[in-house]
């Protein structure tokens, strides 16, 4: 039977070194993917963060709350992570597009259009969709992928970025009509 992330960091912190190896394993590929996507798909960078990813959540796992998601968790450490190294390079991919009272010219695409869900029925293939992705702003592909490559809810996303609840469902709703009017009018 397979152990649920709980148990694994009880028995990490008894003691059984394996219980971690086996939380990297479960989670290497979705962090992985994460921080590649945060670092415009360098790969060398990818590797190097998502070792340090790993290091810290080890270093720091006795103060990982069990009443919290440890995938989010680990989302966040990476995104600190990547944050901390574009800190370091004085560019951050993380700017907002927003004016101070949360304007964003993406509010004006019209509705009249289909919904994103038809739109996506429409698309012959993944790949399709995936460079169609790559044509809308970075925190929106980030804000997409969290939600349904990495299959985080709308909370866990607010939690990874470190943003309120109700700018993640504002990003979420923007980063769909992105996407949208990218396929409607490649």
């Amino acid at each position: 039977m397979e152990k649920n992330d709980q148990q694994l960091i009880e028995n990490f912190l008894a003691g059984d070194d394996a219980s971690f190896e086996i939380l990297i394993k479960r989670f290497l590929k979705t962090v992985y993917n994460f921080i590649f996507r945060l670092t415009g798909g360098d790969a060398s960078l990818t590797d190097d963060l998502t070792q340090e990813t790993f290091f810290k959540a080890w270093k720091n796992i006795k103060k990982f709350d069990p009443e919290k998601s440890f995938k989010t968790w680990l989302f966040v450490i990476a995104k600190n992570s990547a944050r901390d190294f574009w800190k370091k390079k004085k560019t951050l991919p993380f700017s907002l597009f927003e004016n101070s009272e949360g304007f964003n010219k993406l509010d004006e695409v019209a509705e009249d259009k289909p919904l994103p869900d038809e739109i996506l029925e429409q698309l012959e293939t993944v790949d399709e969709l995936e460079w169609k992705m790559k044509n809308i702003p970075k925190k929106y592909q980030t804000i997409l992928f969290l939600r349904y490559k990495d299959d985080l809810s709308v909370i866990q996303i607010a939690k990874v970025l470190d943003i309120p609840y109700n700018t993640a469902k504002s990003q979420h709703q923007r980063a769909l009509r992105a996407l949208k009017e990218r396929i409607l009018h490649p």
